[in-house]
């Protein structure tokens, strides 16, 4: 029996009230357990964190690193991976490569190295979910899963259309149990398709898609009614039409209104929340208040930010007509790929510069959606990884959130005309470190339906990250003294000491069964790959974790 005792510390618990209580914290066999009833009881370990912080471990509920896309994008920037300092060898780790978008292995280490134990890929087609299960098998440490792409599915299109709707919410459920993935991703509803057909895209959410003859609406108001009736643990999960696009806050608007009181995730919502003329550039502005006002209203909606950041990175999409527009805005090297009837991809390098205005208002816009949310169980911290900018950039999100002179410095630094198109200037709000444990830990949690993550009650997994306090709260989390996963040490004095292999986390949401002669004739006659091959085997999956849905 493993027995762990993390005593004295300064603790952070929002799930259970607690708010920098003093106490100890006891895990046992990967799991926090209730302190023993016996005083005398002896743990194997105790780690003395006295004047130290204790928090549940990290949770990054949207990013992006696995998948075809991933190795596309690695293989896209060679001299970012020269510069960029490696991950070395140690006795207890494998190297890696890093930059914006690191190497399997690396990934893993940099996630514990801050603090974070679960991490979600937000958008894998089902046909490359194999490839997706096994750069999870090869990324360390962290409990993982995926997000299927379903918005622009052929045959969830036409099933819809065709107001099929037993069969469209039992294709839901059959794809995410043959994917083995956590959730329902819809990007760029319709958009994505139009972009395969003719190169154009899906601009009003109103306008039907060819051929289908379907519009936005229809796919995100049908979606996210089966996830919700299918009682998967986390809602759809939104990526919505125009993004990037000035005047793109009403679509986003129209979208949020459109779920009708379903539950429903908007992602990276930063760059759905853009006012101005979409063919004038010097127009663009934030409308984060209005959007915000009406989710502060809703709470059938939730959000992660895809906050930008500035620096190189990469920009990673299942939105193909995306990609192409940026690689026009850029002049950047652009790749894009189609995925037979399921989706498509656009990838482009990019330099996000605090010189120019549209980047330092995209900024902005990010830490407006933050500090103007009322209710912080409702946002979630992501930069989209890597598309805002890395995950490693959290720490630095952290220390502008908790102070406004931090915020200053930069809207002092970059164009002044960022601070006349936003309100954040004129924000005074700081966030408290109980709030920081909401956002990164406690809400992404229980947004995804993860009981056992995200809280250090009893039941929950053994994961906690222990921070030296500081007056510079971004070396503070940047260098986190312990990290604990399920009871193991994975860091200890700011050094990677062990290096595990996590979960995965998958559902596999009933259906009627009855429909599954329907599904086998579509895909026998329009498939590359045989019916029975689609699906993934239980093998490809480590150390599978079943989470189990709730249906109404």
């Amino acid at each position: 029996m493993s027995l762990v005792k993390i005593a004295g510390g300064t603790v952070y618990d929002p799930k259970n009230g607690i708010d920098g209580d003093v106490k100890d914290i006891w895990i046992q066999d990967g799991r926090i357990i209730d302190t023993p009833a016996d005083p005398s009881t002896k743990p194997n370990r105790e780690i003395d964190a006295r004047s130290m912080v204790v928090m549940p471990g990290g949770v990054d509920m949207h990013c992006h690193i696995a998948g075809p896309k991933v190795n596309t994008a690695r293989k896209m920037m060679p001299d970012n991976k020269r510069t960029a300092k490696p991950v070395m060898k140690t006795p207890f780790t494998r190297s890696g490569t890093t930059g914006a978008v690191p190497s399997t292995f690396a990934t893993g280490y940099l996630y514990a190295g801050l603090g974070y134990t679960t991490a979600f890929d937000a958008a894998v087609p089902p046909l490359t979910a194999r490839h997706a299960h096994e750069e999870l098998q090869d990324t360390p440490v962290l409990d993982k899963g995926f997000y299927v792409m379903m918005g622009n599915n052929h045959f969830l299109m036409k099933k819809i259309a065709a107001e099929e709707h037993a069969v469209a919410k039992a294709y839901v459920a059959w794809l995410l149990g043959a994917a083995k993935g956590y959730a329902a991703k819809i990007v760029n509803p319709g958009g994505v398709e139009v972009w395969k057909s003719t190169g154009g895209n899906a601009k009003g959410f109103n306008d039907k898609i060819d051929y289908f003859n379907i519009s936005p609406r229809e796919i995100v108001q049908n979606i996210a009614r089966y996830t919700n009736e299918l009682g998967l643990p986390h809602p759809v999960h939104i990526h919505c039409n125009n993004l990037g696009i000035p005047g793109n806050w009403e679509t986003t608007l129209e979208t949020m209104k459109a779920l009708d009181g379903s539950k429903g995730h908007l992602t990276h919502i930063q760059f759905h929340s853009y006012g101005g003329n979409p063919d004038d550039q010097a127009t663009f502005c934030s409308e984060v208040p209005q959007l915000v006002e009406y989710v502060n209203s809703h709470p059938n909606l939730t959000v992660d930010v895809g906050q930008v950041m500035f620096g190189e990175t990469t920009s990673m999409t299942g939105d193909g007509p995306l990609g192409y527009f940026l690689h026009k805005v850029t002049g950047r090297k652009w790749f894009s790929g189609d995925t037979e009837m399921e989706a498509g991809c656009g990838i482009v390098p990019i330099t996000y510069k605090d010189k120019s205005m549209v980047h330092g208002l995209q900024w902005a816009i990010g830490l407006e959606w933050y500090l103007l949310m009322d209710d912080p169980w409702r946002v979630a911290m992501s930069t989209d990884h890597p598309n805002g900018g890395s995950f490693m950039a959290y720490p630095e999100i952290i220390s502008l959130l908790m102070s406004k002179a931090k915020r200053e410095e930069v809207l002092n630094r970059v164009p002044h005309r960022v601070r006349e198109r936003c309100t954040l200037g004129d924000i005074d709000r700081e966030y408290t470190m109980n709030e920081i444990a909401i956002i990164t830990r406690a809400a992404p949690a229980k947004m995804l339906g993860l009981k056992n993550k995200g809280h250090l009650g009893a039941g929950a997994d053994g994961d906690v990250t222990i921070y030296n306090p500081s007056d510079d709260i971004q070396a503070m989390f940047e260098l986190p003294r312990y990290v604990i996963s399920k009871g193991d040490i994975i860091v200890e004095d700011t050094e990677l000491r062990l290096d595990t292999r996590g979960k995965t986390l998958h559902v596999e949401p009933t259906f009627d069964e009855e429909t599954l002669p329907t599904i086998k004739e579509w895909f026998e006659e329009f498939y590359t790959i045989r019916f029975r091959n689609y699906p993934v085997d239980a093998h490809y999956m480590q150390n599978p974790e079943l989470v189990e849905c709730e249906p109404e």
